[in-house]
């Protein structure tokens, strides 16, 4: 298990969650860019992924918009990712 941005997910709540469990590069971070245009700014998306390159492709998508990754964690080969958005 990896985790990363202080380890507790408990200081935040996700507003909405998206399941990309069973999908494979582009796709999760097209639902995420979907996904995220529908919150407000500061509302937090959780994502979930079994994708292996997904860390790496979220990572550099949250860098790239300005959306900043508060809590990632690899467990069982599940990523669960929360960004906020910017």
């Amino acid at each position: 298990m990896t985790t990363h941005s202080g380890g507790n997910s408990g200081k935040f709540k996700a507003d909405r969650t998206l399941d990309c469990i069973g999908l494979y590069c582009p796709v999760p971070i097209l639902k995420a860019r979907e996904e995220i245009e529908e919150l407000m700014s500061g509302q937090i998306l959780e994502i979930l992924a079994d994708d292996p390159a997904a860390e790496e492709d979220i990572s550099r998508w949250s860098k790239r918009t300005g959306n900043e990754i508060v809590y990632l964690e690899r467990k069982d080969n599940i990523l669960r990712v929360l960004v906020r958005k910017k």
